[in-house]
């Protein structure tokens, strides 16, 4: 548990959560976080990827080497793809 220098438990932190672009897949392919977290999604692949669940967030092209950053808001499941290779899908659970 964290405590905040008043000596009172710091609640809701929020945390950050890393997810590689790497080999044409992502990965973790599937992560869990807390409403008010933040996903980056670092491509290190030689060439662009998308981060994209249609209506809910779309990264456009991630260049070769960049990181795109996506913040949970409301609780739930969002499947995602990257649109220049739709093999590639992912999963983040917000609860």
């Amino acid at each position: 548990m964290f405590v905040a220098a008043t000596g009172s438990p710091a609640a809701a932190l929020a945390g950050e959560h890393l997810v590689a672009i790497d080999g044409v897949k992502f990965e973790p392919a599937a992560i869990t976080v807390r409403p008010g977290d933040t996903v980056a999604w670092s491509n290190k692949d030689p060439f662009p990827h998308t981060v994209t669940d249609r209506g809910v967030f779309d990264s456009k092209e991630i260049a070769p080497g960049k990181t795109w950053k996506w913040t949970a808001r409301k609780p739930g499941v969002y499947d995602y793809v990257c649109t220049l290779h739709p093999n590639m899908k992912g999963t983040i659970t917000v609860k």
